[in-house]
C-alpha cells in the first residue's frame, strides 16, 4: 500500500494532556465526523472534517469527548480507563469494546534485583477493561451525529460488569479458556478490534494466536429484557450457541483491527506480542454471509496491502473505509497509528494519519 496522503487529526488540549492523539487505538468514519478512542482513558471523540473549496477532506478538529460513564454503568467507576481498542458503526448504533485484558507491569528504566522481579511478577485487572458498549447515534443540533444515552426508545448499554462479559462467556471455550489467565502481552487475552454488520458483531483477537490462526468472535446482542443499560447475548445459529468463533490463518499474525467492506471484512494484522511488525491488511470475502464456525486458510485471505511501521513506534491500530475514491475508482482507507514517530506530531498539537487506496 502507497500512503497517498497524510491528514491532521487535531485535538483539543485537555485531550494532548491526555495523550489520546498519542494512544490512538480505534476509528470509524461517520459521514462528515470521524469518530476515535485512545486506549488510555474511558472516553470516544468525535472529530469533524475541514474540506478545501473543492470539498476535499483537509483534515478533522472540532474535538468533543464523549465520557462513557455519563451514557453506560462502568464497572470501575468513570475515572479508570477502558483501554478501547475497537470502535464499529452500523444502523444507527455506535459500538465500542475494551481489550478484555490483563496487563503484567513492566520493569521500570534501571531497576533491577527484588523489585525488578516482583514487578515482572504482578499482573493486574482493570474491570473496566471488560465492556462492550452499544450508544445510540442522534442527530445533534449542529446536523452532526452525536453518541447519546436515549433517542426516542433506543437506549445506551453495556455487556459486561455482571459476569457476563466476552471473556466470561469464554470460560469454556476449549480453544481460549486456558488463555483467560494470560496477560495481553504474554500472548493472553486481548481484543483488539470490533466491526458490525446488520446483527453481526465481529470481535478480533490480537492475542492468543494458536499455531498461526488468529481467532474472530461472533456474537449476537440485544437488550437485557430486566434492564435497558445492559446487554446479553443473543442465540447464534442453529444450534443456539452463545457465540461463534471464526479461525483465520494470518501467517502467526494476530487482529490489531477489524472495519466491514460491503459484505467483506477488512482485517488489520500485526504481531500478538510487543513487537513492531509485519502489518498487512487482509480481505476475509464474504465474512457477512458465514453461517457456520469458519475455518479460513491463508489462500482464502487475500492480501490488500503491507503497511509502514517503526522500530518502537508507528503501530498502525485503526483502520476506517473513507467515503472517497481515487483517480481509478479504488477505495480509501484512513489508518491510525499508536505511538506515533516524532513526524506525524504537529506544532498544532495534532497527529497526522495515512490514507491510503487499496484495491476493491
Amino acid at each position: 500500500m502507497i500512503v497517498e496522503r497524510r491528514i491532521e487529526l487535531r485535538f483539543a488540549q485537555e485531550s494532548r494532556e491526555a495523550e489520546t492523539h498519542t494512544n490512538l487505538s480505534a476509528v470509524r468514519q461517520d459521514g462528515r465526523c470521524l469518530w476515535v478512542a485512545g486506549d488510555e482513558t474511558a472516553t470516544i471523540e468525535r472529530l469533524t472534517a475541514t474540506t478545501d473549496p473543492s470539498g476535499h477532506i483537509t483534515g478533522y478538529d472540532g474535538q468533543r469527548t464523549v465520557r462513557l460513564a455519563d451514557l453506560v454503568p462502568l464497572p470501575a467507576g468513570p475515572e479508570e480507563e477502558a483501554d478501547i481498542e475497537g470502535l464499529a458503526r452500523s444502523n444507527g448504533w455506535l459500538w465500542a469494546v475494551g481489550s478484555h485484558s490483563l496487563k503484567r507491569k513492566k520493569i521500570k528504566p534501571g531497576q533491577t534485583g527484588s523489585k525488578a522481579r516482583k514487578r515482572l511478577a504482578t499482573v493486574v485487572r482493570e474491570d473496566n477493561r471488560f465492556i462492550l458498549a452499544r450508544l445510540p447515534l442522534a442527530p445533534g443540533e449542529d446536523g452532526l451525529s452525536e453518541a447519546v444515552r436515549e433517542d426516542g426508545g433506543r437506549t445506551a448499554a453495556v455487556l459486561g460488569g455482571h459476569g457476563d462479559s466476552l471473556t466470561d462467556m469464554l470460560a469454556d471455550d476449549p480453544h481460549l479458556a486456558p488463555f483467560l489467565s494470560v496477560p495481553s502481552k504474554d500472548n493472553g487475552i486481548d481484543i483488539e478490534g470490533i466491526a458490525a454488520h446488520g446483527e453481526r458483531l465481529f470481535i478480533g483477537f490480537r492475542g492468543p494466536v494458536l499455531r498461526g490462526w488468529a481467532a474472530l468472535m461472533e456474537v449476537h446482542l440485544e437488550t437485557h429484557p430486566d434492564d435497558p443499560a445492559r446487554l446479553r447475548p443473543r442465540p447464534v445459529g442453529k444450534d443456539d450457541e452463545p457465540y461463534r468463533m471464526h479461525f483465520l490463518d494470518l501467517g502467526g499474525l494476530g487482529v490489531r483491527d477489524l472495519c466491514p467492506h460491503g459484505d467483506d471484512l477488512l482485517v488489520l494484522t500485526g504481531p500478538s506480542m510487543d513487537l513492531d511488525g509485519p502489518v498487512r491488511v487482509v480481505r476475509w470475502p464474504g465474512a457477512a454471509g458465514i453461517d457456520a464456525p469458519g475455518v479460513v486458510h491463508a489462500e482464502d485471505l487475500p492480501v490488500v496491502g503491507e503497511l509502514p511501521y517503526g522500530e518502537g513506534d508507528d503501530h498502525a491500530e485503526g483502520i476506517a473505509v473513507l467515503d472517497e475514491t481515487d483517480s481509478a475508482g479504488r477505495p480509501k482507507l484512513m489508518v491510525v497509528y499508536d505511538s506515533p514517530a516524532e513526524e506525524r506530531l504537529t506544532d498544532a498539537g495534532g497527529v497526522l494519519a495515512d490514507v491510503v487506496s487499496f484495491e476493491k
